[in-house]
């Protein structure tokens, strides 16, 4: 049985983009592309006296806050993602007269915005730098064996910001050994075994680990002992740069 799914967030007015043809449960007209769910069915923006606002697609977050602040009625938009189970965001319905008035507010200090992003930008990426730093000296600390720079591709892949992989998860954070170890196995999956391979040819995810498993385990071994051979200071096994992928 199917996990249920997350249901939209509770924002206020909701209008979902319906992913199948759906027609308005007072007017009948339809398919309608956009529907405000009720008791007494799914129901067009004209019939739930909507259909004034003007629709804002998600990208601009000052714009979007701004359209909101300035519209005496809006809604956010959402729409159902399958593959991950849930409801997400793709933008909000506001009044014309507020979006004319956020825009004119974001035309004025667009200068002043867009030299905070930069220095906020400047900023997480000495963040960033710093982090994988600490994120390769572990592993080294961990596992003195693995050639410097594999260790620094490894962190580097393993610490993109806002990629998912372990070393953005909390526990990657706080260098846990756990984390730190995860993420070089993960590599050595990838870029030493057959694994990616025997995901290509249709063998299920954990059956391919299973195979591969002894394989990673003894490169983690040797390392760990401090055999990392070839690669000293310089270039590890294999080349990294254009494998390593989905540290997770």
């Amino acid at each position: 049985m199917a996990a249920p799914a997350t249901p939209p967030p509770r924002t206020g007015l909701l209008v979902v983009q319906p992913l199948r043809r759906k027609y308005c449960a007072g007017c009948r007209r339809g398919p309608q592309p956009m529907l405000v769910l009720g008791e007494g069915g799914a129901r067009c923006l004209d019939c739930a006296d909507l259909g004034h606002l003007v629709f804002l697609p998600r990208g601009d977050t000052a714009l979007t806050r701004r359209s909101r602040e300035e519209s005496g009625l809006s809604a956010v938009v959402v729409r159902f993602n399958r593959r991950k189970g849930r409801y997400e965001r793709q933008g909000v319905l506001v009044e014309e007269a507020g979006l004319a008035r956020a825009e004119r507010r974001c035309l004025a200090d667009a200068e002043a915005r867009l030299r905070r992003r930069l220095r906020d930008a400047r900023r997480r990426a000495v963040t960033d730098a710093r982090f994988t730093e600490a994120f390769a000296a572990e592993i080294l600390r961990l596992l003195p064996g693995c050639p410097v720079a594999r260790a620094r591709e490894i962190a580097a892949h393993a610490s993109v910001r806002g990629s998912g992989r372990v070393g953005r998860s909390a526990a990657g954070r706080a260098l846990s050994e756990g984390a730190v170890v995860s993420a070089v196995a993960a590599s050595v999956r990838h870029v030493e075994t057959p694994y990616d391979e025997l995901l290509m040819n249709g063998v299920p995810r954990n059956e391919a680990r299973r195979r591969i498993a002894a394989r990673v385990e003894a490169r983690l071994r040797e390392w760990r002992e401090g055999g990392g051979g070839e690669g000293g200071e310089g270039e590890g096994p294999t080349p990294v740069t254009d494998h390593i992928r989905d540290i997770t």
